[in-house]
This record gives C-alpha cells, sequence and structure tokens, in this order.
C-alpha cells in the first residue's frame, strides 16, 4: 500500500529515458539553488526593509547604502530564480507530458510567458545605474531627471506585465501541482505543495493582509523546489541504467528485417531487465 508521500512508478517510460539525463539533473541543480534562494531573500528583506511606497529617491539612497541589499529587495535574486526555473519546467514536461501532455504543455507555456514578462520588467539594474547617476548629479536639474526615470521604473515594475506574469505563474504552478498529483512520477504531497503555494500566492489581491499571504505561501515553495530537487536528481540518475541491447540475426524463412530476431532481441532485453531489477525511482 503507497503511502501519502510515495509515487507511483507507472510511467516509467518518460521517466527512465536517458536522453533526458543531463537535463533531469541540471533541473535538479537549479530546484536546489532556488531553494537555497528563498531564505536568503527573506533575510534580507528582514535586515535590511525594502522603502515599498517610497520614491525614487529612497530606493537611490538604499543601493547607494548597501548596493546588494537594495538590489535583492529589488528582487533581483528573483530575476535569477526565473531564470532557474526555465530548466525546471522542461524537466517536468518531460516526466510528466505523456501522462497529461495537454495540462503540461498549457502549463510550460503559461509558466515561460511569466518568466519573459518578470524579467523585463525587474528595474534592479536599471535603478543601480540610476542611483549612481543620482549620486553624481550636480545640479537639481540632473537630479529631478534622475528621480523622474527612476520613478518611470517603479511603476513599470508594479505595472500590468508583472501582475499578467504573476497570475500567469501562479495558475501554471496550480496545473503543474495537479498534473504531479496523478502523474504516478512526483509524490502527492509535491503536487499539493505547488498547488497550495501558487493558489495561496494568490492571496496577494487580498486587500491589506494580502501581502503578508502571499509571503507565507514562500515556506511551501521552499519544501516543493527541496522535494522536487531530490526526485528530479534520482531521475536523472535512474535515466543512466541502461540495459544491454543485442541483436539477433533473423532466421531464416522470415521476410522482414530482423524479423523474429528483434522480437527474441526484444525478450532477451526483457528477461535482462527482471535480472538487474528496476532502476530506483523511489520519492
Amino acid at each position: 500500500m503507497r503511502t501519502f508521500a510515495e509515487p507511483d512508478l507507472s510511467v516509467r517510460p518518460a521517466q527512465t529515458d536517458p536522453r533526458w539525463n543531463a537535463l533531469q539533473r541540471v533541473a535538479a541543480a537549479a530546484a536546489l539553488l532556488s531553494a537555497l534562494f528563498i531564505p536568503v531573500q527573506i533575510a534580507v528583506f528582514v535586515a535590511w526593509p525594502p522603502p515599498l511606497g517610497g520614491t525614487a529617491a529612497d530606493w537611490f539612497a538604499l543601493l547607494r547604502e548597501h548596493r546588494l541589499a537594495g538590489l535583492i529587495d529589488l528582487d533581483l535574486l528573483l530575476v535569477a530564480d526565473n531564470v532557474l526555473l526555465m530548466p525546471i519546467l522542461l524537466a517536468l514536461y518531460v516526466a510528466l507530458r505523456r501522462a497529461y501532455p495537454s495540462v503540461m504543455l498549457l502549463a510550460v507555456a503559461m509558466g515561460f510567458a511569466s518568466v519573459g514578462m518578470y524579467i523585463a520588467t525587474n528595474p534592479a539594474v536599471q535603478l543601480a545605474v540610476l542611483s549612481n547617476q543620482y549620486a553624481a548629479a550636480t545640479t537639481d536639474a540632473e537630479r529631478e531627471t534622475a528621480t523622474s526615470a527612476g520613478a518611470a521604473m517603479l511603476a513599470m515594475w508594479q505595472g500590468t506585465a508583472f501582475h499578467a506574469g504573476y497570475l500567469l505563474g501562479s495558475t501554471a504552478g496550480i496545473l503543474l501541482g495537479a498534473a504531479m498529483l496523478r502523474g504516478g512520477v512526483f509524490s502527492r504531497l509535491t503536487g499539493w505543495l505547488a498547488i497550495a503555494g501558487n493558489a495561496m500566492g494568490l492571496g496577494l489581491y487580498i486587500p491589506t493582509v494580502g501581502v503578508f499571504i502571499a509571503v507565507f505561501s514562500v515556506l511551501f515553495l521552499e519544501a516543493w523546489y527541496v522535494l522536487i530537487a531530490a526526485r528530479l536528481y534520482r531521475l536523472g540518475r535512474a535515466a543512466g541504467v541502461r540495459v544491454p541491447r543485442r541483436r539477433l540475426a533473423a532466421p531464416a524463412g522470415d521476410p522482414r528485417p530482423g524479423g523474429a530476431g528483434v522480437r527474441h532481441a526484444a525478450a532477451g532485453r526483457v528477461h535482462q531487465a527482471g535480472r538487474l531489477g528496476p532502476p530506483r525511482l523511489d520519492a
């Protein structure tokens, strides 16, 4: 009897294909890095709170006094998270595409659209450059030019593209979680964490308490990253287990290329796989 967190290994062809070995391992490393970034971001937000609701001059001051902390407060690590999400999405598609091809294609497409929107609208590097210009300004006109440009960057940061990308990313995460629940590759716990984290992230749009709900959702995503990192790494190792192939000549009288020999070779591979035992794919 399977436990709540134990995956069903019924979808083995998509898991053990050695062609995806490298992708699964890269995705595992990317998920682990994303999990490590989350506590760093939280620590920086607590130690050097971002001037949310402040002016561009407030951000310039933070960037001038604590450059790295200011960049992290401007979600520079989230940009890195989104870059790392690309191989993760591809690896999840490979692992689950045979069980839910349409759902996975839609989820990955929405995920990539979200990544593009978020990276395009993040103002971290631009505001760092403008803060240098602001500090080097010698006239009020030059400082006003820098602050006006900074204000425009901040407005774009929380503009239409950001919210569209946020909604697309959250929806993609929920679809991925739903596919994980019944795909037989990842544990049900992993699927529920994806659904809970991304659904709770939509709490951002609840007045007054929305920001706190969205921040709390990060705890679910932290656990999700750790679980998929471990699982994808195991899938990558399992994909490296290759069953030896034998090619037998077709017996006389069989007109087909390979003929019965191909069928006998397949039977030999099955027998060989039975002796070796299935690759370890436990979560």
